[in-house]
């Protein structure tokens, strides 16, 4: 149901910290002109656990709205309370989401049991749901057996897989019919090349027409081609990780003159080192003269 490029989104703040709504919509803007398939707002890179409730859902109103049906928009809704997910999810649907990325519970470590219940009530809700697994964060995996049980679930469609292993895409497959999205950059061509059908991305924040090139190829077997734009923006894909998510995007869209970077705490700018690594980075693919 979902395949191809889809652009994890910043949540771009004023000075102020205040929601910065008109650059929000000149981001989207970038990423319809630049070939993505899809955007997802308030995931991982859009600061979801800073946001309240209110911001959550303005944020995700304003994605469908600027979207306009030119692309898919696959809401971050998820939350370590069963009821928030399903608070949030509820009003995704309402605004006109395609669909939702729920995150796996993140530290209250909900047993395999607990989480078939969470995403099963989450996918009760009727919007498509794409499992969101990423145990850096959440700390517990969805393991293979519950993958297979939820995606039973006529509403439970898609995972993305963020666990820096090309492995479980394989074992994932094998085991049961559900589609897979790469969560790292890096390893989309790898997680592709083995059954993935496609990324959810932060580095097309500020390279939207590299990443969703990338991604056509490899699903057209352009293989030469899709290689060469992997090994062109590797480096990219890596740095963009060189501190803690969104820190490094926001860092180099400032740099792109795309707007200042503004986090909110704990989140904070980026240090030094890291910062010059990142700009020569940014220099070396040609993004940054």
């Amino acid at each position: 149901m979902f395949t191809g490029a889809y652009t994890a989104l910043i949540t771009p703040f004023h000075a102020d910290g205040s929601v910065d709504y008109d650059r929000f919509r000149a981001l989207i803007e970038q990423q319809v002109a630049g070939g993505i398939d899809g955007i997802v707002p308030v995931g991982t890179t859009g600061e979801s656990p800073t946001l309240n409730m209110e911001e959550h859902m303005e944020v995700i109103r304003v994605a469908v709205e600027a979207a306009a049906g030119r692309v898919s928009v696959i809401a971050g809704t998820g939350g370590n309370a069963t009821a928030e997910a399903l608070e949030l999810t509820l009003a995704a649907k309402e605004v006109g989401a395609d669909a939702t990325l729920q995150v796996t519970p993140y530290y209250n470590k909900p047993t395999q049991g607990g989480l078939i219940r969470h995403f099963t009530a989450v996918a009760d809700l009727g919007l498509p749901v794409v499992l969101y697994n990423v145990p850096g964060r959440s700390v517990t995996e969805i393991a293979i057996p519950t993958i297979v049980e939820l995606a039973k679930h006529p509403r439970i469609v898609s995972i993305k897989e963020a666990g820096g292993s090309v492995d479980r895409v394989s074992r994932i497959k094998a085991a049961c019919d559900i589609d897979v999205l790469s969560g790292d950059d890096s390893l989309a061509l790898p997680m592709m090349a083995v059954g993935a059908v496609g990324v959810i991305s932060v580095a097309s924040n500020v390279a939207p027409k590299a990443v969703a090139d990338l991604i056509h190829a490899a699903a057209e077997g352009r293989w030469d081609e899709a290689r060469a734009l992997h090994h062109r923006y590797y480096a990219l894909f890596t740095d963009l990780f060189v501190e803690t998510n969104p820190i490094p995007v926001k860092a180099a869209m400032e740099m792109m003159g795309m707007g200042a970077a503004h986090y909110r705490l704990p989140l904070c700018e980026m240090s030094e080192g890291p910062r010059e690594r990142l700009r020569a980075t940014l220099q070396q693919t040609g993004l940054l003269p």
